[in-house]
């Protein structure tokens, strides 16, 4: 794999943190390379050689649990039981060697840390999961306060590419009028 986005921040030790781009895999157009999504049509093999791609380039302990993404709020908690249900927009764990992961593709990857180490959390960012909670969802899935967890904003669509239309004002402002 060619390229990771390696967080800068500080990490305690024995904690891990990246971001792919679509560099380095072996999917064929138009999903080129380095998709790791079972749920777009990419050849099955392809997307499971790239997610084997990824565990080995970023030193993961284990393959991560990969999410059904649906634009909500709700947070999986990974005890290292496998979850029952995978619909979710954000991971959580307190188990060492759990491996939280979201994937991403114009929305926003947040990816959190606390102070210690003990617990971290991935959370996929759309705009109606930030405009209903999903950052304040993940964020209260720690046990440890606010003050003592880092976050991490990985790389996102910017406003040149995405323009908000006035529907998407109208649900921030109907969430919170002060927003």
């Amino acid at each position: 794999m060619s390229s990771l986005i390696l967080p800068d921040w500080p990490l305690p030790a024995g904690v891990k943190a990246c971001s792919t781009t679509r560099h380095g895999g072996v999917s064929l157009p138009p999903y080129d390379s380095l998709n790791l999504g079972a749920h777009v049509g990419d050849e099955e093999q392809a997307v499971k050689r790239n997610r084997e791609r990824l565990v080995i380039a970023a030193g993961l302990p284990q393959m991560p649990v990969w999410l059904e993404q649906v634009h909500g709020t709700r947070v999986v908690t990974l005890t290292g039981q496998a979850p029952a249900d995978l619909r979710a927009d954000a991971v959580y764990s307190n188990e060492p060697g759990q491996v939280c992961a979201v994937m991403t593709a114009d929305c926003l990857p947040v990816l959190f840390c606390s102070q210690h180490g003990d617990e971290v959390a991935a959370a996929h960012a759309g705009w109606r999961g930030l405009c209903h909670g999903v950052l304040e969802q993940t964020v209260a899935a720690f046990s440890a306060a606010p003050g003592q967890i880092s976050a991490w904003l990985g790389p996102a669509i910017g406003p040149q590419q995405f323009e908000v239309g006035p529907e998407v004002r109208a649900a921030f402002m109907a969430e919170d009028a002060e927003a």
